[in-house]
């Protein structure tokens, strides 16, 4: 990461839980605004993203995004 901006977005992200962290993910990969990032450039956008899918791939397996039924 390369700003300060990104890791405080970054560290704030990760105080919501497992789950709402999933769904952040899913809505940045759609290109959809989350709060946290709203004050964010682009860049920055895809740097917290990129950092929060390296950090929940260490809790992969424990942790797995809600599915919704079918």
């Amino acid at each position: 990461m390369s700003s300060s901006r990104v890791e405080k977005c970054v560290e704030v992200m990760c105080h919501k839980g497992c789950r709402a962290l999933w769904a952040d993910i899913d809505a940045l990969e759609q290109g959809h605004a989350v709060q946290e990032t709203s004050n964010l450039t682009g860049i920055e956008r895809d740097q917290v993203l990129q950092e929060l899918k390296s950090i929940m791939a260490v809790y992969e397996g424990s942790c797995e995004p809600e599915t919704s039924p079918d």
